[in-house]
């Protein structure tokens, strides 16, 4: 564009950047997308698609391990991890062509380089300004670290997705979504895991069910968990690494995981001085997502609450559409889906039954668990778990919540029941086909609106 002039600059080049503008150009405004790394952001290189490739090869090891049970005579030799990177820079390098050339396609100005916000219209890239009507903030987020000098056998999930050997044993700190889907990941590739988690449970904001079922499994699989109590201090030299906790408890493995979760990328960019409203590192725009500064909106892991690739991408839809006029319908995060891809998987949106009762009160909340057991499918599999369902009582289904091997693929329904606001005889009322783990959801469809066949 003349003079680096666009309708709207985006600042990030992530899942809610990119999606922002991709939607923006459909719009029929002109677009500069400025990113300092690489297109697709964390998700595409260092986080959703490399960690679900690597989890891919941690199923079939899982497979071949188990395969006699299923009247297969199989063998694991060896688990090859620079093969396995391999498998996994192939597919992000295939998903970072395709994101690269569509952008082109669209006519997407993609600019390289280190940007800054200098104005409520303007973003500097390494000494060139750029002009934009409307600036959309998707800096995305980084590891937190804890202060943990990262190095050598001490390693945040971006160094753990190159290393090039299994090792013989791992400590996790963090038991939240990416703790426990790399301790899920490395226990299949046959590596000693203890995941060390401060709060009282694993993946605390899933629902109890949830939380008990998953801790019961990974003590099934070997995975070894010490919950409850902060660790202090990490250690490390030639031959391992030792984790020592607040109440003095000591840990040894080979590696040690840095998983307690990520945190804004905003530093250094500008958005205090421009007066950006920020908590913590965080950018706290208001429900429509402006930031109450010109024209300048923020989405993305850079907003306060759940980071999801699928949110940022969503928000980046609507901050487009917000600018064009369209008045989006603005998503809670509570109505956003989430999936952790452990073995077994847990799926959830809505709300967990401690969150209901909060909202609605005790008596006013009726749920039902549905046993995979009963499944056919599950069965099948070879698979435990349930499907649990959360109702205002006499009222729609706020709350799904699933656990199970491949449950995450019954994300789609449990989504579009809460946020359709559907009754449990709404669902029941569907016809789900035979033998799926989707009949699970209807047979609790039917429990809950009080005619259950099966169970």
């Amino acid at each position: 564009m003349a003079d680096n002039q666009y309708d709207i600059l985006v600042l990030g080049g992530g899942s809610a950047g990119y999606s922002a503008a991709l939607r923006a150009v459909q719009l029929g405004f002109s677009v500069a997308l400025i990113e300092k790394e690489k297109l697709g952001g964390t998700c595409l290189h260092w986080g959703c698609i490399p960690t679900k490739a690597y989890l891919h090869s941690a199923e079939l090891a899982e497979g071949a391990r188990e395969s006699e049970k299923y009247g297969i005579k199989a063998t694991l030799d060896s688990i090859d991890m620079s093969a396995v990177r391999d498998y996994k820079n192939k597919i992000v390098q295939g998903k970072y062509k395709g994101l690269t050339g569509l952008m082109k396609m669209r006519k997407v100005d993609v600019v390289a380089g280190n940007g800054k916000l200098t104005g409520p219209n303007t973003i500097d890239v390494d000494g060139t300004t750029y002009t934009g009507k409307h600036i959309v903030l998707a800096t995305g987020s980084v590891s937190k670290t804890m202060g943990l000098e990262i190095g050598g056998r001490v390693m945040t999930s971006t160094e753990a997705l190159e290393i090039d050997f299994v090792p013989k044993s791992a400590i996790v700190l963090g038991g939240g979504v990416i703790g426990c889907e790399f301790a899920s990941m490395w226990r299949s590739f046959g590596v000693d895991v203890t995941v060390i988690e401060g709060l009282p449970h694993l993946v605390a904001n899933e629902d109890p069910a949830i939380v008990k079922t998953l801790e019961r499994e990974f003590k099934k699989r070997g995975i070894k968990s010490n919950l409850g109590t902060f660790f202090e201090k990490v250690e490390q030299d030639d031959n391992g690494a030792k984790v020592t906790l607040a109440d003095g408890k000591e840990f040894e493995a080979e590696i040690v995981l840095v998983a307690v979760g990520r945190g804004p990328n905003t530093a250094d960019m500008g958005f205090e001085e421009q007066g950006i409203p920020m908590d913590r590192g965080f950018v706290t725009p208001n429900e429509r997502l402006h930031t109450g500064v010109g024209s300048i909106y923020a989405i993305g892991d850079i907003v306060p609450g759940v980071q999801l690739a699928h949110r940022g991408y969503q928000q980046g839809r609507f901050v487009a559409e917000e600018i064009a006029g369209l008045n989006p319908v603005v998503v809670p995060d509570i109505n956003v889906p989430k999936v952790t891809f452990t073995e077994p998987e847990i799926a959830s949106v809505g709300y967990s039954q401690p969150k209901a009762e909060e909202k609605f009160g005790k008596d006013n909340v009726e749920t039902i668990e549905y046993n995979l057991a009963g499944n056919g499918k599950s069965s099948i599999l070879g698979t435990g778990g349930l499907i649990k369902l959360v109702r205002e009582k006499d009222g729609p289904i706020v709350g799904f919540h699933a656990i199970g091997t491949r449950i995450s693929e019954q994300i789609g329904e449990g989504q579009l029941m809460v946020n359709w606001e559907a009754y449990p005889e709404d669902v029941a009322a569907f016809v789900h086909a035979h033998p799926t783990q989707n009949e699970a959801i209807g047979e609790a469809a039917m429990a809950l609106a009080g005619s259950p066949l099966h169970g």
